[in-house]
């Protein structure tokens, strides 16, 4: 804790003050990311928020996998939305990001579960079990081969878990905007958040986006951007930025006094704002 210079510690920002710490595809710094391990870590570190992606998959389930293609986090051809959730199942989700974990006599044992393919209603049901209000940012991947029907599926999924309805802890992000008018109409009181790719943007967004809703800047952006930022609260909306990983990037959000920074690093980011 540093000294605010007057000989007594400075006060670290409450929950009430400091924008809450959101887990970037899950503790996703140490572990891989969207398995289950990952958010399992990331709730242990303290994380009030799990971020994920979500990809329809042939027979209509929703799983989180950022990318469309299977190459990188599972290591084979494939193309998410192309294939039934039994094949996706059979896949390890886990070893890219530790390649020799197999030759580490001393590592712990690891739960299977832990390591395959997760889908969004199992995340949802962690996130509901857990013993503290645990949020969900929940990303739309877009374009897909499924159009609209991601959306659906979204809303279908938070509906079976009562979250379709203003206080829900879950919200919607997307760089569609059509994505989220989707959601919208299908759940007006599910919050939404309008990614924001580049600075550049705005102007155009600022017209489009409704009142209420959030925007999701990212933090390089913010950085290279200094207006960026007063310009999206002098709009009215509350900021959701991404992906805050370092101590400079987390104190330009705290300047900006953002709602939320997602990260791959909760506990690292819990620590330095003293939680």
């Amino acid at each position: 804790m540093q000294s605010d210079g007057a000989g007594q510690a400075a006060t670290p920002p409450t929950p009430a003050t400091r924008p809450q710490v959101v887990a970037h595809r899950g503790a996703s710094a140490d572990n891989a990311e969207h398995t289950l391990g990952a958010y399992v870590a990331a709730l242990a570190a303290g994380a009030e928020a799990l971020e994920c992606d979500v990809r329809l998959t042939a027979d209509g389930h929703l799983v989180c996998v950022h990318d469309r293609k299977l190459r990188r986090t599972a290591s084979r051809r494939g193309v998410v939305s192309t294939m039934e959730l039994a094949e996706l199942a059979e896949l390890d989700f886990a070893t890219w990001k530790n390649l020799w974990s197999d030759l580490d006599d001393e590592a712990p044992e690891r739960d299977e579960e832990h390591d395959r393919v997760l889908t969004l209603r199992r995340l949802c049901e962690v996130a509901a079990d857990h013993d503290r209000r645990v949020e969900l940012a929940i990303e739309t991947k877009h374009p897909t081969r499924y159009s609209g029907l991601v959306e659906r599926r979204v809303v279908e999924t938070l509906r079976h878990f009562g979250w379709d309805r203003a206080g829900s802890p879950a919200r919607v992000m997307s760089f569609s905007f059509t994505a989220l008018q989707r959601v919208e109409r299908l759940a007006p009181g599910v919050p939404l958040v309008m990614l924001l790719e580049r600075a550049q943007y705005w102007p155009a967004l600022r017209r489009m986006i409704g009142p209420d809703w959030l925007v999701g800047p990212g933090v390089e952006e913010l950085a290279e951007h200094p207006s960026l930022g007063p310009r999206i609260t002098r709009a009215g909306h509350g900021m959701h930025v991404w992906t805050v990983n370092t101590r400079e990037q987390l104190d330009l959000c705290l300047e900006l006094g953002v709602r939320a920074v997602i990260t791959d690093r909760p506990a690292y980011v819990l620590e330095q704002l003293g939680a």
